[in-house]
């Protein structure tokens, strides 16, 4: 069982996605296991045939139990069947039942919305895994080109039922988000996506979050507005299992951690500016967020200071093997996780704001894998959208640094001898003292307000 985060002691198997005599490789998703946090795909980290399953679906096991037992690859393993003396049935032979079909839980969930019966779909993956291609594959064959749900009366907006509970869940306005269903109607994919990429929220979602001045993107989807059921009523269990694991690890956090802080509010009016002029002929859905500058800047930071990058075990400093920036992302039934953007550094803008879209997709709907929580070697927060001004963080251990994003807001600031109005930013970081002094995180936090100041170098 692979410790998924930190403050994690157990975790439940849901399901297997293998059996024995299942060839491996390194990085096939192998089984959903849920944590405190989340369910979670968990990947395998060698190439092998399945020998033995030693852990059964539903059963709840320590972090470092044994799983499985793998044997090299081209080994004859006996199935169960074989093993029992029957003969073993060939995979492509067999009928699967309803719940031991083989894909993912992203993949599950997309067949609900669309409509698929996944036992009538073939899947292409390896070892004939059901993919999210396979089931749109499927929907789009089903669906002939009726007209679009019937909006309710006074509506006007053509959309499905799903799309409808979706966007009013999220304080989504329809006639803002492009439909892309028969006749234009809005399907619950597009409802996701306008999620992702800041669409204004309704009147009926109550006040809008605070206005942004011209060139000033929307808040990031990393903590996109909504109303999450947690903030508004009772506390689920798995909220507040969630809750309590985050205390867990922010409270050895703080006991272990000798943290220092440090902060500087900078003017990013001509940043903002440029970005507006990139987002101008953008289609919305093209268009880049503000959150993206703040990793890639936090990213080519971290190349002057490896020792802010990396983790802390066994007493001893380890820098990462990559630059793979964490990014914290609410849930909407409450808490939160910060999944990993590897490799940050080398990204484009255009590639970092397709990958933090698709982290926030997956991440709200249970599609993380293991490796992506257990991959950050420092983590970003902004909280900037919820009106805070500043941050100062907890690190997330084993990581050394964490660097959190305030609101962006209007000031008062002084320029070329002469007072304007400038737009600024606060931005904070944390870090561990066993790694770094004050000098360190000081020659970081200045690199990230310089990359910020001249995004040509982001």
């Amino acid at each position: 069982m692979p410790s998924l985060g930190s403050g994690m002691d157990v975790g439940r198997i849901l399901e297997w996605y293998v059996q024995p005599g299942d060839e491996v490789e390194r990085g096939q998703i192998v089984a959903l296991v849920e944590t405190d946090k989340a369910n979670i795909d968990v990947e395998i980290f060698t190439d092998g045939v399945i020998a033995e399953l030693l852990v059964e679906a539903g059963v709840k096991v320590p972090v470092g139990t044994p799983l499985a037992r793998l044997a090299d690859l081209g080994t004859e393993v006996a199935t169960p069947a074989a093993k029992e003396g029957q003969p073993a049935v060939e995979p492509a032979a067999e009928v699967p039942a309803p719940t031991s079909l083989v894909t993912s839980p992203i993949v599950r969930r997309l067949a609900e919305r669309t409509g698929v019966d996944l036992h009538a779909v073939h899947g292409t993956g390896r070892g004939g895994v059901i993919t999210r291609h396979d089931v749109e594959e499927a929907a789009a064959a089903q669906r002939p080109t009726p007209p679009a749900p019937a909006a309710p009366a006074g509506d006007g907006h053509r959309a499905s039922p799903y799309a409808r509970r979706l966007a009013a869940e999220r304080g989504l306005d329809l006639s803002e988000v492009a439909g892309s269903g028969p006749g234009g109607a809005v399907l619950a994919e597009d409802v996701e996506a306008a999620a992702t990429t800041g669409v204004r929220p309704s009147p009926a979602a109550g006040p809008p979050p605070a206005r942004t001045a011209p060139g000033e993107v929307a808040a990031p989807p990393a903590a996109a507005a909504t109303t999450a059921p947690a903030d508004t009523g009772p506390a689920t269990d798995r909220g507040q299992a969630m809750r309590q694991a985050i205390a867990r690890a922010m409270e050895r956090s703080n006991r272990e951690i000798p943290h220092y802080h440090l902060g500087e509010t900078i003017d990013i009016e001509s940043t903002l500016g440029w970005l507006a002029e990139v987002n101008a002929d953008r289609p919305p859905a093209e268009r880049l967020l503000s959150a993206v500058l703040f990793i890639k800047a936090t990213a080519l930071a971290l190349r002057r200071s490896s020792d802010l990058n990396g983790y802390w075990v066994d007493g001893a400093f380890h820098p990462g093997d990559g630059i793979h920036v964490g990014v914290a992302i609410n849930l909407r039934r409450g808490g939160l996780l910060a999944p990993a953007i590897r490799n940050a550094d080398e990204r484009s803008l255009d590639e970092l704001m397709a990958a933090l879209k698709d982290l926030v997709e997956r991440t709200r709907a249970g599609g993380l894998r293991g490796s992506e929580l257990t991959d950050p070697t420092i983590t970003v927060s902004n909280l900037g959208d919820s009106g805070v001004d500043t941050i100062q963080g907890v690190i997330t251990p084993p990581q050394v640094a964490f660097v959190g994003v305030g609101r962006i807001t209007p000031r008062p600031w002084a320029v070329d001898g002469m007072l304007a109005v400038r737009r600024t930013v606060y931005l904070g970081l944390s870090a561990d003292h066993r790694a770094s002094d004050g000098h360190r995180g000081a020659r970081v936090l200045t690199a990230i307000a310089d990359h910020l100041r001249r995004p040509e170098t982001l």
